[in-house]
């Protein structure tokens, strides 16, 4: 009596194979959105800094990654020597600066 409400499952056909063309076509679709979402920008940005710390000179007023700020007294191959405060300063890598100020900028926070 139990074998009367069980019905036999049967095997589906198997679903035809679709070509790899539109996981390849999404794949680069995402990669070109990739780039010009994040690699681009970044590269773009790395640029920027770069020819920032090729252009410091002696005098400037610059902001570091710390937050200190300051004029450069001295430049090396890596490293600045940053005039924080009258007979106060620091050397720093040259990577550390983020931005480069006007002129005369510390002296109005002074």
């Amino acid at each position: 009596m139990v074998d009367f409400f069980i019905t036999n499952a049967y095997a589906q056909a198997a679903s035809p194979q679709q070509g790899g063309g539109s996981f390849l076509v999404m794949m680069v679709i995402f990669f070109v959105i990739f780039y010009f979402m994040l690699m681009r920008p970044q590269m773009k940005q790395a640029k920027e800094h770069k020819k920032l710390i090729d252009n410091l000179s002696k005098g400037d007023e610059v902001v570091i990654s710390g937050g200190l700020l300051g004029r450069i007294t001295l430049i090396d191959e890596n490293f600045i020597v940053l005039e924080i405060a009258s007979q106060t300063e620091v050397k720093i890598q040259k990577q550390s600066v983020t931005s480069l100020l006007p002129k005369g900028t510390i002296k109005e926070i002074k």
